[in-house]
């Protein structure tokens, strides 16, 4: 079987591909508002697995391969052998002969790889526990086109070490900016899990316990719900721990002027980040959540068909 691409994290990439891809996504964008045709995958089937719900990657990805010129197959494990104890190695098996293309979002990183390992074709990590790579990616691009290129800049991560601050980690190593974490004690980003166990590139994060130091001059603010799917159990011990860890007005005064905030969503106002934040002139959440379909685009079309001119 010849070697194929897949994109499970973050750090799948280098930073040429990325600087590809970022351009592509701009240009797929402009066609889109254009209202001009960008088929380049007609015929081409996208798989999408969900061990866990999404209303953002369902239909980022589906809409997005729709208008690629391509189609859709939507599984769930309540739907698949993939809930009736069928290895994962023989649906990666089965799955990947009748498709082109493999979207997972699952709970563990494990999982992923297991079936990547046993898959013909390439396969994209819709999320995980440990990493969430398109959501940074769309992230990073809805950066750029609002204020140029994030290399030097300063992102603060404000709540949970979760997968989103593990994906951010990865992006600052590998493309030159640098993060700036505050969690709550007990909450702290594995940093042997963010970087694989490498040394990551000197002052790409910072640990601060304060979160207003954090976001001290920083260029984009961003953060996550307090409990994300699967721990729902913690949600009450969370909510104490993370009291403190709300992104407000203040925090924001603390940023650079001109700085951004960012959230992946869903949101609860008043818990992670107040109202007047998410909704307030500095927010850039609803381009942030569009632009998930216009790199995923490029990023499917990259898999497939590598650079195109």
């Amino acid at each position: 079987m010849p070697h194929i691409k897949h994109y499970l994290q973050f750090s799948d990439f280098a930073a040429d591909e990325y600087a590809y891809l970022l351009d592509r996504a701009a240009l797929i964008k402009k066609k889109f508002k254009n209202y001009e045709k960008h088929q380049t995958l007609t015929d081409r089937t996208l798989a999408m697995i969900f061990e866990k719900a999404s209303t953002r990657t369902r239909v980022s990805f589906e809409a997005g391969m729709y208008q690629l010129g391509g189609s859709v197959v939507h599984l769930t494990t309540g739907d698949s052998q993939l809930g009736r104890s069928e290895p994962i190695e023989d649906s990666a098996r089965v799955i990947s002969r009748m498709t082109d293309l493999v979207m997972i979002r699952t709970f563990g990183q494990e999982k992923i790889e297991r079936f990547a390992q046993h898959s013909r074709v390439p396969v994209i990590n819709g999320l995980t526990n440990e990493f969430h790579p398109c959501q940074i990616l769309a992230d990073i691009f809805t950066f750029i086109e609002h204020r140029g290129p994030i290399a030097g800049k300063t992102v603060a991560w404000v709540g949970d070490g979760n997968n989103m601050a593990n994906t951010w980690l990865q992006a600052a190593d590998l493309l030159g900016f640098s993060v700036h974490l505050s969690t709550p004690s007990g909450y702290e980003v594995d940093e042997n899990l963010a970087f694989g166990g490498k040394t990551p590139r000197a002052g790409c994060y910072q640990v601060f316990q304060n979160p207003l130091d954090a976001c001290k001059d920083a260029d984009l603010v961003t953060t996550d719900v307090w409990t994300s799917m699967g721990y729902e159990a913690e949600n009450e011990a969370r909510r104490k721990a993370f009291a403190d860890w709300c992104v407000d007005e203040e925090m924001m005064a603390c940023a650079r002027g001109d700085a951004l905030f960012m959230h992946c969503l869903p949101a609860h106002r008043g818990e992670e980040v107040t109202a007047e934040v998410i909704d307030g002139a500095q927010s850039v959440v609803w381009d942030e959540a569009e632009n998930r379909m216009h790199v995923q685009k490029a990023l499917m079309e990259y898999l497939l068909l590598g650079r195109t001119a």
